[in-house]
């Protein structure tokens, strides 16, 4: 539980704050109840993706794989896959979501390639996808996580079902 915790918040932190070096990531980790070395931290790096990108100032910062290439809020690379998205349910540890008939694959592409430290994996039909998390990952992480990888996707799928 602890690793998963960490990893969470070695994101939230590189996505919050300009963070220049590993030492000082350590710091602010342990500032948040995190101990752990920095052979650690490293793996935990990889792990996630994490990359160094130049700040601007000819020093290099950490970044997620999603935010390497910088762009406005409003406009996100890819394809907006809500509108094929029917539908999301948990079950037992894992969550089933729910498409558009022939559109499972390609949905479920974009999850796997999202690069997300959470989910170990998808199995996907022609509309249904198994998302199945890692270890000691919570269904609420999951749900996270895919609102991260599909933004507003809570939202729109309860406005589809309050219109149902």
């Amino acid at each position: 539980m602890q690793k998963s915790k960490r990893l969470v918040a070695i994101e939230k932190i590189i996505q919050e704050e300009k963070v220049l070096s590993q030492e000082e990531l350590l710091k602010k980790l342990r500032r948040k109840g995190f101990n752990c070395t920095q052979a650690t931290l490293s793996r935990n790096l990889r792990e996630i993706g994490v990359i160094r990108i130049p700040d601007g100032s000819g020093s290099y910062r950490y970044a997620l794989p999603l935010n390497a290439i910088e762009t406005d809020d409003t406009e996100r690379p890819g394809i907006n896959m809500l509108p094929v998205i029917r539908g999301i349910t948990d079950a037992k540890g894992l969550v089933l979501v729910k498409t558009l008939p022939g559109n499972a694959n390609s949905t479920a592409w974009a999850i796997d390639n999202a690069g997300r430290y959470e989910i170990a994996g998808t199995v996907a039909g022609d509309d249904t996808i198994l998302v199945i998390p890692r270890d000691r990952v919570s269904l609420r992480q999951v749900h996270a996580c895919l609102e991260k990888i599909f933004p507003g996707l809570h939202e729109y799928i309860a406005k589809k079902s309050r219109h149902s």
